[in-house]
C-alpha cells in the first residue's frame, strides 16, 4: 500500500499535476522585507516641491541597452515567458504576466512598461535637481525593480501616483510592490512624504 502511494506521488511530480505555479516577472534588485524597513526609515521625510517645468521629455526614454534593444523591448523580454522578437528586436509572439493585476496578456501591445516610482513622482521629490543625463539613467533603470511590464490601463490608472494614492489592485502583491518602490527611492536618495511612509509601513507590513 505504502509503496502505491509513493508511486502514485512520484508521478505526479512527473506530470506536473496540481495547480501551476504562478508565473512572475523577474525585475532584479527586489530587497528582502527587513532590508526594505531599514532602507525605508533611512529615507529623507518631506513634503513634495514642486517647482513647475516638469516635462517627461526630461527623462529621455527609451534608450538603448544592448544591440537594437531599447529599454521596452529588453524588459518585455526579461520579463516575458516564450518571448520571440524580430531583427529589430520588437516582440512578435509571446505571453506577459501583469503581477499588478493577474492578467495574462499575449499582445505585447497590451503591455506598458511601468516606472514603479513614476517619472513626476521622482521631479517632485528630488529628481528635479538633477542633470537630464541622470534623469535618463532614472528612466531606464534595468538595474533595480523600477521598471515592469504590466497590464496598459492598470499603469494608466496609477499614472504619478504614490502608493498612499494608489495601490496594485492584487492586494497579495503588496510586499513586492512596496519593496521595490522603497528600493528604488532609497538608491536615487528620493524623499518622501509622511502620508507616503505611513502607507509604504502598512505594505511593508503585509510581507
Amino acid at each position: 500500500m505504502k509503496s502505491t502511494i509513493i508511486a502514485v506521488l512520484l508521478a505526479a511530480v512527473a506530470n506536473n499535476v496540481g495547480a501551476a505555479p504562478m508565473p512572475m516577472p523577474t525585475p532584479p534588485g527586489i530587497p528582502a522585507a527587513s532590508t526594505a524597513k531599514t532602507q525605508l526609515a533611512a529615507l529623507t521625510v518631506k513634503a513634495y516641491v514642486d517647482p513647475g517645468g516638469y516635462n517627461r521629455d526630461l527623462f529621455p526614454t527609451w534608450i538603448t541597452i544592448s544591440g537594437t534593444c531599447n529599454t521596452r523591448e529588453t524588459v518585455l523580454k526579461r520579463d516575458g515567458t516564450n518571448v520571440v522578437t524580430d531583427s529589430a528586436c520588437a516582440a512578435t509572439s509571446g505571453s506577459w504576466f501583469s503581477p499588478y493585476d493577474g492578467a495574462t496578456w499575449t499582445a505585447a501591445s497590451d503591455v506598458d512598461i511601468d516606472h514603479m516610482v513614476p517619472l513626476k513622482n521622482a521631479w517632485v521629490s528630488g529628481a528635479n535637481a538633477w542633470t537630464t543625463a541622470k534623469r535618463q539613467q532614472f528612466a531606464n533603470d534595468v538595474t533595480r525593480p523600477q521598471l515592469w511590464a504590466v497590464t496598459d490601463n492598470v499603469n494608466q490608472s496609477k499614472g504619478d501616483k504614490s502608493p498612499d494614492a494608489w495601490k496594485p489592485p492584487l492586494t497579495s502583491f503588496y510586499c513586492t510592490y512596496a519593496k521595490s518602490w522603497v528600493q528604488v527611492k532609497y538608491y536615487w536618495a528620493l524623499t518622501i512624504t509622511s502620508a507616503e511612509k505611513s502607507t509604504l509601513t502598512s505594505m511593508l507590513n503585509t510581507c
